[in-house]
């Protein structure tokens, strides 16, 4: 067999063993029962003895201790529970929360665009936060706000639920939206091949908003060009 070239090394990947049984080599342990209660510390073979009367495995759950912790529990269950964990972590690390923009005053196209969008981003696993900002006089009819965040909710009810109901904070009334389970996420914006994931249009909506917030600015300087700028709005 040929050498290794020089300056190479063989990596292997780090693999995690508990400790269980027979295999605790510790001189005393700190044991808890079948009950979650703590029995105390005592040499191994003794807690082993313990788990064998309950038809149970011994296994090490804090090797760092000193003494190890070790419990008496069955241990195809735990390993189970543990997979479990990681899984729910995995997943809510991946996890993420897209937000799209609407407005009171959108028209019919629009709004069916911001839908198809947010149903990308759902298709995906992705959260997606509906956020709606009042501007100039649609404060008087936050009414109009909830109702279109709610619309909204309807709308993509056929691939996510909402956390809670739609809340005001400041100006801006938003509501999060959890994507369905896959099974029954089906697309209706999209086509089966175009539920590729959006790119974040976050720049574009600010500049929207931006705009918004200029347009107030005008607003407050002459309210006689307000009614006017309302006027050609409706």
């Amino acid at each position: 067999m040929g050498r290794r070239p020089f300056g190479k090394r063989r990596f292997r990947h780090k693999r995690t063993y508990i400790r269980k049984n027979e295999r605790i080599r510790a001189p005393e342990i700190r044991v808890i029962g079948p009950d979650g209660k703590m029995i105390g510390v005592m040499p191994p073979e003794k807690a082993l003895k313990i788990a064998k009367e309950h038809f149970l495995d011994l296994v090490e759950v804090s090797a760092s201790a000193r003494p190890p912790v070790c419990r008496i529990l069955d241990f195809g269950k735990y390993k189970y529970e543990q997979s479990k964990l990681k899984k729910n972590k995995d997943k809510s690390k991946s996890t993420k929360v897209k937000e799209v923009k609407f407005r009171v005053r959108i028209d019919v196209h629009d709004f069916e665009t911001k839908l198809k969008r947010a149903e990308q981003f759902l298709m995906h696993d992705n959260k997606v936060k509906i956020s709606l900002m009042f501007r100039g006089r649609e404060n008087e009819y936050k009414n109009l706000g909830f109702d279109r965040v709610n619309q909204t909710i309807e709308g993509l009810k056929h691939v996510a639920t909402a956390d809670s109901s739609p809340r005001l904070i400041g100006r801006h009334v938003s509501v999060i939206l959890t994507p369905l389970p896959k099974a029954r996420r089906k697309p209706k914006f999209n086509l089966p091949h175009e539920t590729g994931e959006p790119e974040d249009l976050e720049d574009e909506d600010a500049d929207e908003f931006e705009d918004e917030l200029e347009d107030e600015g005008e607003e407050g300087e002459s309210s006689e060009g307000a009614s006017e700028v309302e006027a050609d709005e409706d």
